[in-house]
């Protein structure tokens, strides 16, 4: 009976592949005959059956930018760097959308620890680095094993140093990967939808508008009250902003 159920679960994730490839080839046609709109639509079912990528996301991101949206399409752009954050192509397009949107926010300056985060740390998400932790862990039980049944006072001595380089660097990246978890989780980015939207300093409609965001403007939502989100932009400004004018790049 095991053996009967097993092979069916084959034969469906065998189907449903099937069925997501013809899905992104299609999709894949619609956008080369100009029909971006279709393409979406197409894109979509298979974002909705969960089996998400960074190709994915990139083209949806591609498909919403032919046709002038600025928000979805940057959004679909981060989205696919939140899955493969070195993409060069990803990168570029992001940066053209950008380009787009009507917002130019100055950032704050940074420190140089804020810096050396932004270009090395956080260039792999969380899940990247707790695979680097894995690495580290199997290549240092590896090495000590050496070091274990090795012959002779130089091996030894090379592989119980290159193990305890690599037990340095397992916890090394295993703090690291807990400082990018909370920075994720206590930091939630979010990209505006809505083509203009009101910032107030309180989360009431009777509250005082203290700025305007506009379509593809980037933020960081630190706290929510019923149906307000309070946020955070690049110069460091924080107000409430209706929940329904945003939507977040990632919910951890």
């Amino acid at each position: 009976m095991k053996r009967i159920f097993f092979l069916l679960l084959i034969i469906a994730n065998s189907v449903t592949a099937q069925n997501v490839d013809s899905l992104f080839v299609s999709a894949n046609n619609l956008y080369k005959d100009g029909k971006f709109s279709e393409a979406i639509e197409f894109y979509k079912q298979i974002e909705t059956k969960e089996l998400v990528s960074s190709e994915l996301y990139y083209n949806l991101g591609n498909s919403y930018y032919k046709l002038n949206k600025v928000g979805p399409a940057i959004y679909y752009y981060e989205k696919a760097l939140i899955l493969d954050p070195l993409n060069a192509d990803v990168k570029n397009n992001l940066v053209f959308a950008k380009r787009l949107a009507l917002d130019n926010i100055e950032e704050l300056p940074k420190t140089v620890l804020q810096k050396f985060k932004i270009n090395y740390l956080q260039k792999l998400s969380y899940n990247q680095w707790a695979i680097v932790v894995v690495v580290f862990s199997i290549l240092g039980s590896f090495l000590f094993l050496l070091f274990y049944f090795a012959d002779g006072p130089t091996k030894k001595r090379f592989y119980f140093t290159t193990s305890i380089i690599s037990f340095i660097l397992l916890i090394a990246s295993l703090f690291i990967t807990y400082n990018q978890y909370n920075f994720a989780l206590n930091n939630k980015e979010a990209i505006v939808f809505a083509e203009e939207t009101d910032v107030r300093n309180a989360p009431t409609l009777n509250s005082e508008e203290i700025f305007t965001l506009h379509e593809g403007t980037k933020i960081i939502v630190l706290d929510g009250v019923d149906e307000w989100k309070k946020v955070k932009i690049n110069d460091g400004r924080l107000g409430w902003i209706y929940a329904e004018d945003i939507k977040l790049l990632n919910d951890i």
